[in-house]
Parts: structure tokens; sequence; C-alpha cells
């Protein structure tokens, strides 16, 4: 099972630097760079609020959801 985090792809999407995100959600860009390397192993419900209402987009849009069939 794998969670995989598309924060790169909403980013460029909206053409926002992770810089710029990280000023906006209020977290240090290295928590950023752990969620987007897939190494965080939770993330609070009030963090990815801020990220959805920083890029205007649903939690679905961040999140996804692979088996294990899927990722091999």
């Amino acid at each position: 099972m794998a969670i995989i985090i598309n924060i790169d792809v909403m980013l460029a999407k909206r053409k926002m630097s992770v810089t710029e995100l990280s000023e906006r959600v209020g977290i240090t860009m290295a928590n950023i760079s752990v969620l987007k390397n897939g190494k965080a192993k939770a993330v609070r419900f009030s963090t990815l609020e801020a990220i959805c209402k920083t890029l205007n987009c649903q939690p679905g849009d961040i999140l996804e959801y692979k088996s294990d069939e899927d990722t091999q």
C-alpha cells in the first residue's frame, strides 16, 4: 500500500514555488520536502487544510492511494 503525495503537481498547476507555499501555509520547507518525497508518516488535518486552502484544491488532488499491485 502506498499513499502518493502530489504537491509538486499542484504547485506546478498553480505556478507556485515551494518557498511560497511554505510561507503561506506556515510550515518549514523541510517539512514540505518530507511530504513531497513521501517520507512523512502522518499529516495533520490542519496542515492539509492549509495546503488545500493555499493551493485552492481538494485533499484528493494532493493525496492518492496506490495498491501494492499498482506500484510493482
